[in-house]
């Protein structure tokens, strides 16, 4: 009832669609059940009365005839704008709600199984709401308005289709509870190939760079055979619906037509009569039609059962990190201060990405960060404009906690150029607008001429007005990430973050970069990820982590005398380009 409750929501301004659907529907019902007992008057008198009462009766047919066609037409046509409309509704607010989701949500939920829950599980609940308010209406109306027309003519015959019912009953039942549990674990196994699909077209250059095309076909089998077998399982189960429809279908009407015939020929036509025989197999197939209908609703709900119970759960998920009420809306300055600072990725682990982590960062200063793979360096700037929250200490950015900013506010202070650099399909004004989408030209070519990136720019034929491809596969990763630098920049921020986002491009253009913010953006706290000392040897602090811990930290000339890890990366890099 709660996945109901919010499901229904979503219908939001179609409900008048979704209102005459129905309406529309119960017209075309009431018309079709009315065709029989006409029949019967006019098959009973055809022989006795006058041309004209045919011609009369006929007359009604067709407006009868007439009356359902445009009812089944307008509900039809309003079923399709309420359908639509409902999982537009319900694609938008799924969509909203991701937005709103922190780093550690969409860890939880990965986000391949998102994007299933965005295309496959909300097509499947349309396709069920559809029937629902057409199918759900139509079978059982028709069913009761059948019984009791049938009721009407011969209660005797009637007890043919009462009998037939519970048989079916019985069979929809079992089979609803046997596949239901199947179609919930096919979902997950569609997670799986998304999953797979997702990473093979990703990484296709890597893919084809190492020649594992064989392997990734192998994967994608794997997860494909598993959707397979699943599924057949289902509806293998699902396929025992026909047979047990039909036989009861055609047992029925055997039934009616032998019985019925025998009472004609017995009673001399007093207890039944031709007319009333062909309506009572009419009647007796829109029975067996409507238990079809209801079957395929049943079908169709059972397999959709699951897609509206993830689509719910995403949209009950509130995000892990919410704005305060009243949160503050300006940024002070880019000072931070990391105050006994400890972070797990999960509240349960025992295991600690970042330990008791004590800094304090003036504002306007270079900071460098260097350190082997997953020693916590991205973990530590991730918790600076709050993409997660810190599991123990305080965070301070411009001298108040993190959790006290508006979400918007701070992230809009704080610039990050994350390790994966991202651009979008659309030019290259487009994705440089991302950082502030009122940005005049002027500004675009300045921040990208302090990116290095102007100079690349101006060489291709449309310059700043060039398409990129999604991902931005037609262009260097090293173009790619000073076009983030300059994006990050046109916010101008107070804080700037590098996660190793100059790891592609050459040493000179690096110390070019480096060179432009000390000049240029003197104002602005600049926190440098780095694996290339000479990235950060000019930083006026160097802080080196190992195991989520800071074990070093100071200038160039401090660590160098210090023996310790940072000398020892150093002066392996150093010898690294002498031998070279």
């Amino acid at each position: 009832m709660n996945v109901i409750k919010i499901l229904s929501k979503e219908i939001g301004e179609y409900k008048k669609d979704t209102i005459l659907t129905p309406l529309f529907m119960i017209g075309e019902v009431a018309m079709e059940c009315l065709i029989p007992a006409v029949m019967a008057i006019l098959i009973d008198h055809m022989y006795t009365e006058s041309i004209s009462m045919v011609v009369r009766y006929g007359l009604i047919l067709i407006a009868l005839a007439l009356i359902s066609l445009f009812c089944g037409a307008n509900s039809a046509r309003a079923g399709a704008r309420a359908g639509a409309g409902f999982a537009k509704n319900l694609r938008r607010d799924l969509f909203y709600r991701v937005q709103d989701y922190s780093f550690k949500d969409i860890d939880e939920f990965s986000s391949a199984s998102l994007v299933t829950r965005l295309t496959h599980d909300v097509s499947s609940v349309q396709n069920s709401f559809q029937m629902i308010i057409r199918m759900a209406v139509r079978a059982p109306l028709m069913l009761i308005f059948s019984v009791v027309m049938a009721i009407r003519i011969n209660s005797e015959m009637a007890l043919i289709f009462f009998a037939i019912i519970p048989v079916l009953a019985i069979g929809l039942y079992l089979i609803f509870n046997i596949s239901h549990p199947i179609f919930r674990r096919i979902f997950k196994r569609y997670d799986a190939l998304n999953n797979s699909v997702q990473e093979n077209v990703s990484g296709i250059r890597v893919v084809k760079s190492f020649v594992r095309e064989d392997y990734e076909i192998e994967k994608f089998n794997k997860a494909s055979e598993e959707v397979r077998r699943d599924f057949t399982n289902a509806e293998r189960i699902i396929a025992l619906n026909n047979p047990l429809m039909m036989t009861c279908m055609y047992t029925a009407m055997l039934l009616v037509s032998y019985l019925g015939a025998k009472m004609i020929v017995e009673s001399g036509a007093t207890k039944l009569t031709t007319g009333e025989l062909s309506s009572l197999t009419s009647y007796g197939i829109q029975i067996l039609s409507s238990l079809m209908m209801l079957s395929m609703v049943f079908m169709m709900i059972t397999f959709s059962a699951e897609a509206a119970n993830r689509i719910v759960e995403v949209i009950n998920h509130g995000s892990s990190l919410h704005s305060p009420e009243n949160g503050i809306k300006e940024v002070k300055d880019g000072s931070i201060v990391f105050d006994h600072v400890t972070f797990r990725y999960n509240p349960k682990s025992k295991r600690r990405a970042l330990a008791d982590i004590n800094l304090d960062i003036k504002s306007g200063q270079t900071i460098g960060i260097i350190g082997g793979t997953g020693t916590g360096k991205t973990t530590l700037i991730q918790l600076i404009p709050r993409l997660y929250d810190v599991s123990e200490g305080t965070l301070y950015v411009g001298g108040e906690d993190v959790r006290n900013y508006d979400l918007k506010a701070l992230r809009d202070q704080v610039a990050v150029v994350l390790q994966k650099n991202v651009l979008f399909s659309g030019t290259i004004k487009e994705n440089l607008r991302w950082g502030n989408k009122e940005a005049t030209d002027e500004e675009l070519v300045r921040v990208c001429k302090l990116a290095q990136a102007d100079e690349f720019i101006e060489q291709f034929p449309d310059k700043y007005d060039t398409m990129l491809t999604q991902g931005g596969t037609n262009v260097s990763g090293g173009q790619k990430q000073r076009l983030c630098i300059a994006r990050a920049l046109l916010k101008k921020p107070k804080i700037l973050i590098l996660d190793d986002s100059t790891s592609a491009v050459d040493t000179k253009t690096d110390a070019l970069i480096r060179k432009a913010f000390r000049q240029e953006i003197p104002d602005t706290t600049k926190i440098i990820i780095a694996q290339r000392v000479s990235s950060i040897e000019d930083a006026d602090q160097i802080i080196v982590l190992d195991s989520g811990k800071i074990v070093e930290l100071g200038n160039h000339e401090q660590l160098m005398k210090e023996n310790g890890i940072y000398k020892e990366i150093y002066e392996t890099q150093v010898k690294g380009k002498e031998e070279e």
